[in-house]
């Protein structure tokens, strides 16, 4: 799962930004904070961040399953993928997790989970390993998560996949103040 650091393939635009990049980077981030280098590099296609936008920010303000097991969700699906800087940046910005939990979320870290962090780990698995769940677990999912927060889950774990993907393919080099998983 290490990979070693490398330059970025695809450098993440730097400001001053276009008044319509400017607007979509504002959207994103705190006043006063410098946008992150995900978001400068997802701008270089400016038409396609644009209409990202709207889900990514939906599964992280708008949802139907608790912020704590998001970031379950979050990190383990990243560390599964190697995804250190999305891994980072969430463990350092939206914990609502402990230090332990946190690093509970990389594969092979020893945590005692409840069993509905278990069970959402096993979910995060499963969709990583085969792009399917088990009926043995999804019938133990159903019991603890309504069939609309469980598409939501589904679809936080193939999203942050996806982001994964940008994120090692294009080699994003990590956050300055952002955690380090591995």
């Amino acid at each position: 799962m290490t990979v070693a650091a490398a330059a970025a393939r695809i450098k993440p635009i730097d400001p001053p930004y276009e008044r319509e990049v400017e607007d979509y980077l504002d959207k994103l981030m705190p006043p006063g904070i410098e946008p992150l280098k995900l978001f400068r590099t997802l701008a270089i296609h400016f038409d396609l961040a644009s209409r990202m936008r709207p889900l990514g920010a939906g599964l992280l303000a708008h949802n139907l399953i608790e912020p704590r097991e998001r970031e379950l969700v979050i990190l383990r699906t990243t560390a599964l993928n190697g995804a250190s800087y999305e891994w980072g940046v969430h463990a350092t910005l939206f914990n609502d997790l402990s230090d332990d939990e946190i690093r509970g979320t990389v594969p092979g870290e020893v945590h005692a989970w409840s069993e509905r962090d278990a069970l959402l780990l096993a979910l995060c698995d499963e969709l990583n390993a085969t792009a399917r769940v088990t009926n043995e677990l999804w019938n133990r999912l159903a019991e603890h998560w309504s069939d609309a927060q469980l598409i939501e889950l589904l679809m936080l774990a193939g999203w942050y996949r996806a982001i994964s993907y940008v994120i090692n393919a294009a080699q994003i080099e990590p956050e300055p103040w952002a955690a380090t998983p591995w």
